[in-house]
């Protein structure tokens, strides 16, 4: 009896994307090279794996899920700084002109591609213009602006929604419910001195209990991980996905931020408070470059901070 296919992650099942990918499969007529791009890293690794299932096991049986199936060749960041170096993408363009020992297909799939270093990309832009026989390149990426054009334009693009994995984290719930209850602490009857002191002092514990949740989550998440990992990775492979499960987690913690500052300001519009509309710009503003300065490791608390002092002038009318 042939095993089923490995499954989508929910969240990503019968998107527009999933069903052109999997009517290409049937139609035997899937690119050689695509960047599957998202929010969700995680998301995109199982997206990842499940595509390299299909490809590997077309003809029937699954003698190997994709995660250790021989012919399925996966390349990851290394280091703190999560860099895919030059001898490893030689090394998988190497392994890939090999004869398949499985399967007839061969999958090269690419996590984080975004963080080719520049030498390794150029490397690998010459693969893409030519791959090896019955080989598909997958590229993983939440970042997909950083690749290089002439790596963008060789590549079919698929966009996967949302997130795909539930943010769990203990004491999260919490936390946004006493953000919103902030949030409505604010507003322009907020007098000075006495006035702006019990928000002020309620922003500082949010801030303290923000980076308790989040280093207990980084660490519950970081043991998960590592339970569904391949056993032969290496100390610097485990080093970068430990370092981009932090951050994928305070950057998932912030999109939940985001969208409770939208439901705030669409409550403030529903209340007849016309001037919510035009505060929202500015709050999301400033979430997105807190965002960005994460994604360069700035301290996460500091930035939080920065963050919450900014939405309290905006909200507050000041």
């Amino acid at each position: 009896m042939t095993a089923p296919a490995a499954p989508w992650p929910p969240a990503f099942a019968g998107t527009p994307a999933v069903t052109v990918i999997e009517r290409a499969l049937a139609a035997g007529r899937l690119s050689p090279s695509l960047l599957m791009a998202g929010d969700d890293a995680e998301g995109l690794s199982a997206a990842g794996l499940a595509l390299a299932d299909r490809i590997l096991n077309r003809g029937g049986g699954r003698p190997f899920p994709a995660a250790v199936h021989p012919d399925c060749h996966q390349v990851r960041p290394v280091g703190k700084l999560r860099v895919i170096k030059a001898d490893m993408v030689r090394e998988l363009i190497a392994t890939l002109n090999v004869t398949g020992s499985l399967s007839r297909f061969k999958v090269g799939l690419i996590h984080d591609a975004d963080r080719f270093h520049p030498a390794a990309a150029n490397i690998f832009l010459k693969t893409l213009e030519e791959p090896p026989p019955d080989t598909t390149l997958l590229l993983l990426s939440s970042r997909p602006y950083a690749l290089l054009p002439t790596i963008r334009s060789r590549v079919l693009h698929f966009r996967f929604p949302g997130l795909a994995t539930a943010l769990q984290t203990e004491g999260w719930a919490a936390w946004l419910e006493d953000y919103r209850a902030w949030l409505r602490q604010l507003g322009p009857t907020i007098s000075p001195g006495a006035g702006v002191a019990d928000p002020l002092f309620a922003m500082y514990g949010l801030v303290a209990r923000f980076g308790q949740i989040l280093e207990q989550g980084a660490a519950a998440d970081h043991a998960r991980r590592q339970a569904t990992l391949p056993a032969a990775l290496g100390a610097e492979e485990l080093e970068a996905i430990e370092s981009e499960a932090a951050v994928g987690l305070r950057l998932r913690m912030l999109t939940a931020i985001e969208a409770a500052t939208r439901q705030h300001a669409r409550e403030l519009i529903q209340a007849g408070d016309d001037a919510a509309g035009r505060l929202l710009p500015a709050a999301t503003a400033v979430l997105e470059r807190v965002a960005g300065l994460l994604r360069v490791n700035l301290n996460e608390l500091t930035a939080l901070e920065d963050f919450l002092l900014a939405s309290l002038r905006i909200w507050s009318r000041r």
